[in-house]
């Protein structure tokens, strides 16, 4: 749900998307912190709000980290 935010920060588009694995913290609603495959060797991480249900509000991508790979560690950030 979040690609096109994603796209339309780092002006690109991707034909991989995919979460690998993912974290959370609960706060007034959820991060969710999760690595994502964006092509063969590259990886993002990205951090994703989703607000409480009675707000009706879907995920929002607060923040991303770009030129990861797949056994960088996934923190809060």
């Amino acid at each position: 749900q979040v690609k096109p935010q994603f796209e339309s920060r780092v002006n690109g588009t991707y034909g991989i998307f995919q979460a690998i694995v993912y974290r959370t913290q609960v706060v007034a609603g959820i991060n969710y912190f999760i690595k994502v495959q964006v092509s063969d060797t590259d990886y993002v991480h990205l951090r994703v709000f989703q607000s409480l249900p009675h707000e009706n509000q879907g995920p929002s991508l607060v923040s991303f980290e770009t030129g990861k790979t797949r056994d960088d560690p996934l923190a809060y950030f």
